[in-house]
């Protein structure tokens, strides 16, 4: 099963993510400024996290496992639409369904990998993750063909929501017929008391992961722009330095989990964020082999923290598994949305070099995990207890 829902997550975020890794291309083809290229991320994002809370409320209490299929249907039209869009109004369109095809998907997806953890649930999650992360690399690939053959060939890859499609069917029967795991279900729905040091914590949790969320839009966003700006690279080059980065990211989500699992999460959140504060704050004053080595050790560094932060939040809100898998992909990535669009206007005023420069402070936020539980939150709102 946690095969099956990583390979599904391969498959939609490989989709979901051609829209970035075609920036460059739309930019040209449309006569796009930086601030639309932004709203374009502001469109996608927005439309995903508006909805992904919602949904994971509502599958908490009424799980849908065949929403999954149907989330990749919508993400299948908005596909369709980009790869035959006529102007820019168009593209935003399109941007909104893969919003909403990832809102459906996620919350429900990550629900499902919960319940199939084994009790493993950093482990899951980190194999959740990192099939996500693996189809965002494969995005500039994809890109990297379309430049060279046009528009319209985005539609040959309509392929992908479709075997995505067959396979999330598949899943969904498995997922909803009733087994031992209706159990396991019964207790996941039983939620527990949201006191302060809880919503202490996870609010702590959620500023680390939307500060995050905020540094890699800025990095993959806009890298195809710096590398063409600062090192002359060509675009059809530049999404190959993008697949560089976005694999280092699939790389480190896998590690985070199990390690996690193991040792603490909070020691992972320390490493991940923290950790990354030198190579991210060295990165935009080095030439391009110095730029593409920081690329690989921050993408793979900040990596391994979303499946730590995730799991954290769950552990300490159970029974609320899909609505903080919705409020950590939807909200935080909404926030990374909103950045988008300041970072695009703050890009054609002052230059992308300049973004990069000032985004690379993002990673300090990582102090605020000095005040995270050392061991997880009790039901009765002491510090202690748990697996965290």
């Amino acid at each position: 099963m946690l095969a099956s829902i990583g390979l599904a997550h391969c498959l939609n975020d490989t989709t979901q993510w051609i829209i970035i890794a075609l920036y460059p291309f739309f930019k040209e083809l449309f006569s796009l400024t930086l601030t639309e290229i932004g709203m374009l991320s502001f469109a996608y994002q927005m439309s995903a996290s508006a909805l992904q809370p919602l949904v994971g409320l509502y599958t908490d209490k009424h799980p849908r496992p065949f929403a999954l299929p149907a989330g990749m249907s919508v993400t299948l039209g908005g596909l369709l639409i980009m790869s035959f869009a006529p102007g820019y109004g168009w593209l935003l369109f399109a941007a909104v369904l893969l919003g909403v095809g990832s809102a459906v998907f996620h919350p429900e997806a990550s629900r499902v990998a919960h319940m199939a953890s084994a009790g493993r649930y950093g482990l899951a999650q980190s194999l959740f993750q990192a099939g996500g992360n693996a189809g965002q690399a494969v995005g500039p690939l994809i890109a990297f063909f379309v430049i060279q053959h046009g528009q319209h060939s985005l539609a040959a890859f309509s392929a992908i929501p479709l075997a995505a499609i067959a396979a999330l069917v598949v899943i969904s029967r498995r997922a909803a017929a009733p087994s031992k795991p209706a159990r396991t279900e019964k207790v996941l729905r039983e939620a527990s008391p949201l006191t302060p040091a809880v919503i202490r914590a996870v609010a702590i949790l959620f500023i680390l992961m939307s500060s995050k969320q905020v540094y890699t839009v800025c990095l993959s966003n806009y890298l195809t722009f710096f590398l063409m700006n600062k090192f002359g690279v060509s675009a059809a080059d530049s999404q190959l330095y993008l697949f560089l980065f976005l694999g280092a990211i699939a790389v480190g989500s896998i590690v985070g989990g199990p390690v996690g699992d193991r040792i603490g999460r909070k020691w992972v959140i320390w490493f991940s964020i923290l950790g990354a504060a030198p190579f991210a704050l060295v990165l935009p004053h080095l030439g391009l082999s110095g730029t593409t080595v920081m690329l690989l050790i921050v993408g793979f560094v900040m990596a391994s923290s979303f499946s730590a932060i995730l799991v954290f939040a769950q552990e300490l809100m159970p029974g609320h598994i899909g609505a903080v898998a919705g409020l950590f992909f939807g909200l935080s990535f909404g926030l990374g949305g909103v950045g988008a669009v300041a970072l695009g206007k703050l890009a054609d005023i002052a230059g992308v070099e300049t973004v990069y420069i000032l985004c690379s402070f993002l990673p300090l936020i990582g102090l605020l995990t000095a005040f995270l539980p050392a061991g997880g939150v009790s039901r009765q709102g002491r510090p202690g207890g748990g697996s965290a």
